[in-house]
């Protein structure tokens, strides 16, 4: 049994965890972690993680990246295990996780699904093959009206996943509006939608002389990104220190 300190458990994917931790006979959720009341939850919630006197296995953070120094801190003395599902993150934050998984295992993932963490795989076969015949390279990410955050961590991992594969020398483009100029081969376009109650959709485009190569992955429902924040906790439990990620799950 994998229990599990669950950071943010009264938003939207805090429900959403706690519903798919409770049909899970191989984890628990043995307390939460957030600042608006949570009413009628299974578990024990604190504003802070200072005053969580709980005992945990792992630890999974739906929050803001306002909360990560408090996290991170958490996670270093108690030796808890953390799976950071938030995005958002700045460069600084980033190089603050790194450093932390020198002391505990850290799991940082911009997308907790599957599919999404296998279409990365895919995406830099794709760009080794495609970008050096000449395909330029789009990102279209759309979200629900709520998401703050812009571009996706999720567009960012794909244009990140296929720039590795290509050598770092590709640039991201966010906005052409104040642009008057014909488009850098060695770019990655990324866009993003916000609109209504969308889910998570991404598409990438390989677009070449006379043909078009689409990459797309469509989100039903945020419990695909539950679902895989548990199976990646259960997994994380135990773990040495380091800085892990999906890729680590799905093998």
């Amino acid at each position: 049994m994998t229990k599990i300190i669950l950071c943010g458990c009264s938003g939207h994917m805090g429900h959403v965890v706690t519903e798919i931790a409770a049909a899970d006979a191989e984890v628990e959720i043995v307390a939460g972690i957030d600042l608006s009341e949570t009413k009628d939850a299974s578990y024990p919630v604190f504003a802070s993680l200072k005053d969580c006197d709980v005992k945990a296995d792992a630890l999974i953070d739906f929050s803001s990246p306002k909360a990560l120094d408090a996290i991170l801190t958490y996670c270093m003395e108690k030796n808890v295990p953390a799976v950071l599902c938030t995005t958002g993150y700045t460069d600084a934050q980033m190089e603050q996780i790194r450093e932390a998984g020198k002391k505990v295992a850290v799991m940082k993932s911009a997308n907790m699904s599957l599919g999404v963490n296998m279409l990365l795989k895919l995406l830099k076969e794709a760009a080794r093959t495609l970008a050096p015949a000449g395909f330029d390279i789009e990102i279209v990410e759309k979200h629900h009206n709520r998401k703050v955050d812009a571009p996706s961590g999720t567009a960012l991992a794909m244009a990140d996943s296929m720039n590795e594969a290509l050598g770092n020398v590709y640039t991201y483009q966010y906005d052409r509006s104040q642009r008057r100029e014909k488009r850098d081969p060695q770019e990655i376009g990324i866009s993003a939608v916000r609109g209504g109650s969308i889910v998570g959709e991404h598409e990438v485009i390989f677009a070449g002389m006379d043909e078009i190569v689409e990459f797309k992955h469509t989100a039903y429902s945020r419990g695909i990104f539950a679902k895989g924040a548990v199976q990646a906790a259960k997994f994380m439990a135990g773990k040495p220190a380091g800085f892990y990620d999906m890729s680590d799950v799905i093998g």
